[in-house]
């Protein structure tokens, strides 16, 4: 059997870039991005073609921010995708090499975090689970001071990104994606959690404000509801486009009341 042609849309770098002007990305823009390749089409150039245009929108004087977060370090006993023996956490604690941000990959939000990632002048941030990276004007700004006990809060590059006025992209990817939303955990009444991982001298636990992205979709639909968003379709996928302090601050007044914790 021949294989079938691909399924449009044919989406380029310059659809991409009119596309996201068209939504209201605006040069200079400070940009966290949350992408699905998948979703757009067929993309030429596929994920470099994605960044490319997310750069042409936002021009030299602005910055594109994406996280680069790092699941696969911690505890092994809590894996479920897939679980690995018990007899092998002990060694899989001793072995696994210590978060890197220049060689550590990023894993589970997409080849496009991975492409920025990996990108020339791209800008790390140091926690080694939640890392984000950064690129442009503001770069080191977002990324210089996360701190390793702070996944997702006051000392991370969320809190950096509201202070700046950012703005999120969603493309292709829903709310349940939205790390905005845990900026507001940390506000809220959340329970401490011990979290395992590798460190530089073996294996260590912090102690961290527990997040889950646990009904996120319908704390997005709520604030789309109440809130200005800005809604069109980039090839095939669906985009959103709002302030990060409006959803910050919407998620601080909805988890208590929606989903307490306490």
């Amino acid at each position: 059997m021949p294989t079938p042609p691909p399924t449009g849309p044919l989406v380029t770098r310059g659809t991409i870039a009119a596309g996201l002007r068209e939504l209201g990305v605006r040069t200079g823009d400070t940009l966290l991005a949350h992408t699905s390749l998948s979703s757009l089409g067929w993309v030429c150039g596929g994920p470099v073609a994605v960044v490319q245009g997310l750069l042409d929108a936002l021009g030299p004087s602005g910055t594109l921010v994406v996280p680069t977060q790092t699941g696969d370090l911690s505890d092994p006993a809590l894996w479920t995708s897939p679980p690995v023996p018990e007899e092998w956490w002990d060694t899989v604690r001793a072995a696994t090499p210590p978060y890197d941000p220049l060689i550590t990959p990023s894993r589970g939000v997409g080849v496009v975090p991975e492409t920025v990632r990996t990108w020339p002048g791209a800008l790390r941030s140091a926690h080694p689970q939640t890392s984000f990276a950064a690129l442009g004007a503001r770069a080191a700004e977002v990324v210089a001071d996360h701190a390793t006990d702070c996944r997702l809060g006051e000392r991370s590059p969320l809190a950096v990104l509201e202070r700046l006025g950012a703005r999120v992209l969603l493309l292709g990817a829903g709310y349940e994606a939205c790390t905005a939303f845990h900026l507001a955990e940390y506000r809220t009444d959340s329970p401490l959690v011990e979290v395992g991982r590798p460190g530089v001298v073996g294996w260590e636990r912090v102690t961290e404000v527990s997040i889950t992205s646990d009904r996120f979709g319908e704390l997005g639909h709520d604030f789309e509801r109440d809130r200005p968003v800005l809604r069109g379709t980039l090839g095939a996928a669906p985009a959103r486009l709002f302030p990060l302090p409006d959803a910050v601050a919407y998620a601080e007044r909805w988890l208590p009341l929606h989903r307490p914790r306490d």
